[in-house]
């Protein structure tokens, strides 16, 4: 692959954009779509990963709509090569099932349609990705990919042409206002569900990753994390004291300050755990 950087789209330029697809009809649906949208350029379209491969090679495209399930060479083993250059473009993740598959590109922060999509659903991701090309995130996005394509790669069991993953997650890729941010898992001391997000409280901060709590649950290591309530995970080696509050429920204290709740269910577990030697 080359070593040269990919031009920045900068506000208000046009973006070009790289569709691969193996259906036809499908190419040519999402063409017509991003056709509607001014900013938007379709450089080529490609029919499997080894022509989109060369195409990304020679064009560099800002935006890679890629289908994940095609024959011969899936949209994951494009993804990786994408990952690995200095400068990758984003990726836009099609897939025609609402599955696990959808989870694992939300912890990751990455983009996704489901097909088929409406033009608001449309809308509202190219607008996310034009977002993040505006800003200088393209070493932040190479990690975020290249952790998604190592999940859905590790395990067996297939989801839409997607591995479902068997490995602990090592990292949260979260998007917020003005970044991309890269945070470990082994950074994270305890999670606590808060609406549609979980907040990832770290030594001295509290991050917002928009995930719920319930796919994170399922990634994370049972021998480092202890689920205390049905809002709440946290890092055993963090938990110092149980306490029983004045209505009768508990609070968990942790290391350095600062309590959570614990609901009865988990109260045996969480004893367990602090009368451990």
């Amino acid at each position: 692959m080359t070593d040269l950087p990919r031009p920045h789209a900068a506000t208000g330029a046009s973006i070009r954009a790289l569709i691969v697809d193996d259906e036809p009809l499908a190419r040519l649906n999402l063409q017509r779509a991003l056709d509607a949208h001014p900013r938007w350029r379709v450089q080529a379209v490609c029919g499997d990963a080894v022509t989109a491969l060369a195409e990304v090679t020679r064009e560099r495209p800002d935006v890679v709509f890629l289908d994940i399930r095609m024959p011969r060479t899936s949209g994951l083993v494009l993804a990786r090569h994408l990952s690995d250059l200095p400068t990758p473009p984003f990726v836009v993740f099609v897939t025609a099932y609402e599955s696990h598959a959808v989870e694992a590109f939300e912890l990751h922060a990455l983009d996704y349609l489901i097909k088929p999509f409406d033009d608001a659903r449309l809308a509202s991701g190219l607008h996310r990705v034009e977002a993040l090309l505006a800003l200088a995130v393209e070493a932040a996005y190479g990690e975020a990919l290249r952790a998604f394509v190592d999940d859905a790669g590790s395990g067996a069991a297939s989801v839409d042409g997607v591995p479902r993953a068997e490995r602990y997650l090592r990292q949260f890729s979260v998007k917020s206002v003005g970044r991309l941010e890269i945070v470990r898992v082994a950074d994270v001391r305890w999670l606590a569900a808060a609406g549609n997000y979980v907040e990832l409280h770290l030594e001295r901060r509290v991050v917002l990753h928009r995930v719920t709590l319930a796919a994170v649950a399922a990634r994370l290591d049972p021998a480092e994390f202890l689920q205390v309530h049905r809002r709440v995970i946290v890092r055993r080696g963090e938990c110092r004291a149980l306490h029983v509050t004045g209505d009768g429920t508990y609070a968990l204290r942790m290391r350095g300050g600062g309590t959570v709740p614990v609901s009865k269910r988990y109260v045996a577990q969480v004893r367990a755990l602090l009368d451990a030697p």
